[in-house]
């Protein structure tokens, strides 16, 4: 009898080609869909909750996929392990309801993206932050961040060529904070769109350089044009970093841990 397993993932985005499989280089997704072959002996389609770029890192994706394995639930992480590159571990894994859907199912996500600032970039953080070397006014960025609170059509802060019907989404949490040379952006929502976060910071970083207003985000909601908002920023700075289900929440899993 088909069970549904669910699982934490970390990852280093830094040689892969984004989550979903892809036929112009190797992905996260189709690492873990060889491992698990290796485990059950059958093809696995792993399903992840959500679509992460080229570069892009995750300390809690969440991802599931049904077998007929009789392996108890909880040594499926140490089984993928085994099998895995050291730039994937799967932290957890469980049993989950069976009409439970990593993707459809979750109910907010959180993203942060990190920047260093200063003249020389740190080589020991140059995959995982954007290095800002010019000066940037940290408060106007705490400040700007404040406007894309609530919920809003965000079709100006998505790339341009998606398809989706609805553009709004309701952020509940978009702040700056500061530890010495690094900022942390962290921004959560019910859902985002294609490049939404780099977007926004690549927004919010212009406007912390002065190049564009203060109440920039604010304008470009209002006008919905892509042109409005500033450039989107590079994949590397940005992490999924927790995923929130009725009854799952990756943070509270990985406490326990």
């Amino acid at each position: 009898m088909s069970r549904r397993i669910r699982l934490i993932i970390s990852y280093d985005g830094t040689n892969y080609v984004g989550w979903q499989l892809q036929d112009n280089g190797v992905s996260v997704q189709q690492r873990l869909n060889e491992a698990a072959l290796a485990i059950t002996g059958e093809q696995i389609q792993m399903h992840g909750s959500g679509r992460t770029d080229s570069g892009v890192h995750a300390r809690a994706q969440v991802a599931h996929f049904d077998t007929n394995a009789r392996m108890p639930a909880d040594k499926f992480a140490i089984a993928l392990n085994m099998r895995l590159p050291r730039d994937i571990r799967v932290l957890y894994s469980e049993e989950a309801p069976e009409d439970f859907h990593a993707r459809f199912s979750a109910k907010n996500k959180t993203y942060r993206y990190l920047v260093q600032t200063g003249l020389h970039a740190n080589v020991f953080t140059r995959t995982t932050a954007l290095h800002v070397h010019t000066k940037i006014d940290v408060s106007r960025m705490q400040r700007a961040a404040k406007f894309a609170l609530g919920e809003h059509d965000f079709q100006a802060f998505m790339s341009v060529g998606s398809t989706l019907t609805s553009t709004v989404r309701t952020i509940t949490k978009s702040e700056w904070t500061q530890d010495g040379a690094y900022l942390t952006y962290e921004v959560g929502a019910n859902g985002f769109l294609y490049n939404m976060v780099r977007i926004l910071v690549g927004t919010m970083l212009e406007i912390g350089g002065g190049k564009l207003p203060e109440d920039a985000i604010a304008r470009a909601l209002t006008s919905g044009q892509r042109e409005d908002a500033g450039p989107t920023a590079p994949p590397h700075g940005l992490f999924l970093q927790r995923v929130q289900y009725e009854d799952f929440d990756t943070d509270e899993v990985l406490k326990r841990l």
